[in-house]
């Protein structure tokens, strides 16, 4: 009987198969969480508000109650005492998601900003003839670049099953949601105030990047995931 709630969940209420992790044996600490599968027309399953975010408001997500939710044997996902490990490995793999969204946004903030400034005029000329701002879309389009080769290391890994997976999923998703964010402040600026605006895309680029620096592991989490790989020499040369 599983009871409890869970906050932030991607398509919450829409979605009609739920993974829900439960402890099972709490003197057995992390070794004592089970994975189930939930159904929503399981009794006892509903659903808060859905939550007000900042960005990716296309995305729904609410908080999900259990309350008195019975789950039959076969609905256990692996042994009895593996849903932490299970999570863990889960994890790695998905990282690598939230770095290909991350570039996806990266790219698509960068290709408007250019084109923008191959068009607007200042001083007689388009605004891309300036030096400064040609600084400025080098870092970006190197950057992504950047990022989008180390999403592609860590995809690779993914697919099969590397030992050194864990610290480039983590190394992928932070670095790469670190240049969304940067690369999508940076469009808004070479907009000016017209990038401040809804009637320009790359605000809803800034708002949506800035979620891939948090879900999936928060990137002061990467951080330590990667530290800890280092430390006990789980890591390939590139």
């Amino acid at each position: 009987m599983l009871n409890g709630v869970k906050r932030w969940i991607t398509n919450a209420g829409v979605s009609e198969f739920y993974t829900v992790m439960a402890v099972t044996d709490a003197e057995k600490r992390a070794k004592g969480i089970s994975a189930f599968v939930v159904e929503k027309s399981d009794e006892g399953v509903s659903f808060g508000a859905p939550e007000k975010k900042l960005g990716i408001k296309g995305s729904p997500t609410r908080e999900v109650y259990l309350d008195n939710v019975r789950i039959p044997a076969d609905r256990m996902i692996g042994a009895e005492g593996t849903g932490f490990e299970t999570a863990m490995k889960t994890l790695d793999h998905t990282r690598v998601t939230i770095a290909a969204q991350a570039v996806g946004v990266a790219q698509g903030a960068l290709d408007y900003a250019l084109g923008y400034a191959k068009e607007r005029q200042q001083f007689g000329k388009p605004i891309a003839d300036f030096q400064g701002l040609q600084f400025l879309l080098a870092d970006m389009g190197m950057k992504v670049e950047a990022a989008r080769q180390m999403t592609y290391a860590a995809a690779g890994r993914s697919e099969r099953g590397d030992a050194d997976l864990t610290f480039f999923g983590a190394a992928a998703k932070c670095f790469a949601s670190d240049v969304a964010m940067e690369v999508t402040t940076n469009a808004v600026q070479v907009l000016g105030g017209y990038g401040y605006t809804r009637e320009y895309p790359v605000e809803r680029m800034m708002r949506d990047a800035k979620i891939t620096q948090i879900y999936e592991g928060t990137n002061q989490v990467q951080r330590i995931v990667m530290a800890r790989q280092l430390l006990s020499g789980v890591q390939s040369e590139l």
